[in-house]
């Protein structure tokens, strides 16, 4: 709700495109989630309204018929008053139904309140793409770099555990983070730095999505059918590439230390081999994310066992509602000096959205059905609260999505 503050309230009802959902479906939804746990645990709970049900539904195909995603946005009922009385009733019941609840109910209200906080994030997605620099977001100073961070870190291959473990110190994980498990990899390299804003300008101006060289075929096709020549929120102004956030409009030169972000999969690989690189695997970005080389054990996050706060990395609460300078967090980078590998962007890589061996369904219809056609992504971006994130916590989008906050950095074979 604090999110939603500053929005006028026809804001909250308009949907700007098929992939994003208006802000009171957001607040809607996820009391709608609290609601269904009502339902089954609670002797007596009484349903707000059937048409809530209808409308504030997602994907669950259990919970009965659903409005369609793109027309989320084409009714104005129930209202955004509605909504707020809708959300304060579902609080109030879950909050005096905790006093009696076991451990099996807990733990679904936990998994609730992680729901929310993905779309805690999904709320910043959307309300950028509907209102972007007109939303009066309360920003609080982008931090300078502190340090120079350049070149790339050469890991070790071999055998380790990939995956949440019991022996992590967060208690919560998605079950698509689980069972860990070894796999091998070889010697590789990998960028200490997220791609900037300067380098992407570079393949941009080396006529990067004029050259189908560089891309997957796919890729090349979404290049021509979207019309796409940068990344989204590029704007091009009497030939000057500019970028457009919550701030405003400020010219890619001014930001080219920033890492870029609004990419997709395919032109984060495109540029990846336009560098002479490639992306990393989802095995070989947490090898690098939090594998300890002198200790031979991996460590919770890339700067230890501590869990995350505002020094050591761009989550939610630092409050800047856009990426930070490259080195602008030191405290935060690894053993190997990979900076920024939590917080500011999710980092693409060339894995498939699959389930690991020996993967059982915590929850049905959350996690299982999407493992088909999609990318993982790693490391929490700017949006991302400081309590949901983990270094095991595999994201996952389409290869030609790129509303989301998505960047990534290098890899290269090591001989």
């Amino acid at each position: 709700m604090q999110i939603v503050a500053p929005l006028e309230i026809e804001d909250y009802v308009i949907q700007t495109a098929e992939f994003m959902s208006p802000p009171r479906w957001h607040i809607g939804h996820t009391s709608w989630f609290f609601e269904t746990v009502l339902q089954k645990y609670r002797p007596g709970y009484r349903v707000y309204s059937r048409d809530f049900l209808w409308y504030f539904n997602s994907y669950y195909e259990g919970f009965g018929a659903r409005i369609e995603r793109p027309k989320r946005g084409t009714k104005s009922r129930p209202t955004v008053r509605d909504t707020v009385a809708y959300r304060n009733h579902v609080d109030e019941q879950v909050l005096q139904f905790l006093d009696s609840a076991d451990e099996s109910v807990l733990k679904l209200v936990r998994m609730g309140l992680e729901h929310e906080m993905q779309h805690q994030e999904l709320l910043v997605y959307d309300i950028k793409h509907l209102l972007c620099s007109d939303f009066n977001a309360p920003i609080k100073s982008t931090p300078k770099p502190f340090t120079t961070v350049e070149g790339m870190a050469q890991i070790e291959g071999g055998l380790f555990w990939l995956g949440y473990g019991n022996t992590d110190r967060n208690d919560f994980a998605w079950d698509n983070e689980k069972p860990s498990h070894q796999v091998f990899i070889s010697d590789f390299e990998i960028d200490k730095a997220l791609v900037s804003n300067g380098e992407y300008l570079e393949f941009i101006r080396d006529g990067g999505y004029q050259n189908f060289r560089w891309w997957f075929s796919e890729g090349w096709e979404a290049v021509n059918r979207e019309q796409w020549r940068a990344p989204m929120y590029w704007e091009l102004h009497e030939g000057e590439w500019m970028i457009r956030d919550f701030s405003g409009l400020a010219s890619s030169e001014s930001r080219r230390d920033e890492p870029v972000t609004h990419v997709s999969f395919f032109e984060a690989s495109a540029y990846a081999k336009w560098a002479g690189k490639r992306l990393p695997t989802e095995a070989e970005w947490e090898r690098a994310a939090c594998y300890d080389a002198r200790r031979k054990t991996s460590n919770a996050f890339p700067w230890g066992n501590t869990e995350p706060d505002n020094g050591k990395a761009n989550l939610f609460e630092n409050g800047h509602w856009s990426v930070a300078p490259i080195g602008a967090f030191p405290d935060g980078a690894n053993s190997y000096g990979c900076h920024q590998m939590i917080g500011d962007v999710w980092e693409w890589t060339t894995s498939d959205y699959v389930p690991y061996p020996g993967f059982k369904s915590e929850f049905d219809e959350y996690n299982d059905k999407w493992f088909v056609n999609q990318k993982v992504l790693r490391g929490g971006s700017f949006a991302t609260p400081q309590l949901h994130i983990r270094s095991t916590y595999r994201n996952f989008f389409h290869a030609h999505e790129r509303w989301m906050i998505s960047g990534f950095r290098c890899a290269r074979d090591l001989s």
